[in-house]
């Protein structure tokens, strides 16, 4: 079954004085955001953050199937997604994926394993391809 998800975004005025609304399509979420919070510290959120739960949610899911399918079903998986991004012609330059898992019955050389391979085959990993630095750090918790 093909699945095909939506959001859209709104932007009012200048680039400098101007802002904008991101929404979800099922109306999870709506979001405001300006050129303040997108590349200084302002308030509300912007693409980036947005794309950094995308991914930190993909990559946790992936690694989920990838250890239940080896047999070590996870109790739970914790990812945060670090974007980075460069105002200008650079964009995002970088990703770092910091994820760690309670995984009974597993050593830590195969959720290593898993987490590289999660990394590689992940929908959101494939689609942002085109950043060059994409870092998984992966910790193993005892439960």
């Amino acid at each position: 079954m093909t699945v095909r998800s939506t959001a859209k975004a709104e932007w009012h005025r200048s680039l400098k004085e101007g802002k904008g609304d991101m929404h979800l399509a099922r109306g999870n979420y709506t979001g405001e955001f300006t050129r303040a919070s997108r590349f200084e510290t302002g308030q509300g959120t912007n693409p980036e953050e947005l794309l950094a739960a995308a991914h930190a949610g993909c990559f946790s899911m992936q690694l989920s199937a990838l250890l239940s399918n080896d047999g070590h079903p996870p109790k739970v998986i914790r990812t945060q997604a670090h974007v980075t991004v460069v105002p200008g012609s650079v964009g995002i330059n970088k990703i770092e994926l910091e994820t760690e898992g309670v995984v009974p019955g597993i050593d830590d050389q195969a959720f290593q394993a898993a987490a590289a391979k999660a990394k590689e085959v992940c929908p959101v990993s494939k689609a942002l391809a085109a950043v060059k630095d994409i870092t998984v750090s992966a910790k193993l918790v005892r439960a």
